[in-house]
């Protein structure tokens, strides 16, 4: 009794309190049970595939020193049924690259600044680039590496970006959705056994924003009352 009455003086004076009944853990519960477990994918979204980039070298294996504009025209040569033609989706990105005379992120050219960073872990540099898709909003990112003395594609992505971010050895694409006040974030990182970045995380994120509300256009600002007239009442202040 004296025990007892010891501890319910010091939860009393501010020590520990009991927080009442604990909810018991819920472990994950399998659903289905009875039924098999697939053996391959239903949909393939090309996580694993890699192309090399014919006509484009890296002299000493240093990718720094390939130009971008011509690995952009490479992809373009080896799919000419995305870039060429009257019926080609990205027909306007051919037409536009006439205008990277001077090099990635100039005038019009839709070549995106690049971005170097060593994704694979090798110590040596790797190309992150970028670069729009014409017509339309939607913006191509795009992965190289080195491998065996070839410019090698190890990663390849479309879509309309709010973001895109290097973390550590990661690339993370951020993309508006269609439910206001979340995003798509998708998180790529190299794989050695795959040889190429993989699709490792795929979130619907709250942002924390919404769409403003519409608001009209201010008024022209009034002016001056003439002599004698009445004058409005100050507007209230929005700030």
């Amino acid at each position: 009794m004296l025990l007892l009455a010891g501890a319910v003086g010091c939860g009393d004076a501010g020590g520990v309190e009991g927080a009442g009944a604990t909810p018991t853990a819920a472990g994950p519960v399998r659903l289905w049970p009875q039924l098999t477990p697939a053996s391959s994918p239903a949909f393939e979204i090309g996580e694993v595939d890699t192309e090399v980039v014919k006509g484009v070298t890296a002299p000493g294996d240093d990718i720094g020193k390939a130009d971008p504009v011509d690995i952009v025209r490479a992809e373009i040569a080896a799919h000419p049924g995305e870039y060429e033609g009257a019926k080609a989706p990205h027909r306007g990105t051919t037409a536009r690259m006439a205008d990277c005379a001077e090099g990635p992120g100039h005038g019009d050219c839709p070549v995106l600044g690049p971005y170097y960073r060593d994704l694979t872990g090798d110590g040596r540099d790797d190309l992150v680039l970028g670069f729009r898709l014409l017509p339309g909003k939607t913006t191509a990112v795009r992965v190289y590496t080195v491998v065996r003395h070839r410019i090698e594609q190890v990663m390849a992505w479309e879509d309309a970006l709010s973001g895109v971010e290097l973390a550590g050895r990661s690339l993370v694409i951020r993309s508006p959705s269609e439910v206001a006040g979340y995003e798509y974030r998708l998180q790529w990182t190299w794989d050695r056994d795959q040889g190429a970045m993989l699709l490792t995380h795929d979130e619907m994120l709250r942002t924390g924003s919404r769409e403003p509300p519409h608001r009209p256009s201010p008024s022209p600002t009034p002016s001056a009352p003439a002599a004698g007239a009445p004058s409005d009442p100050p507007a209230a202040s929005t700030g």
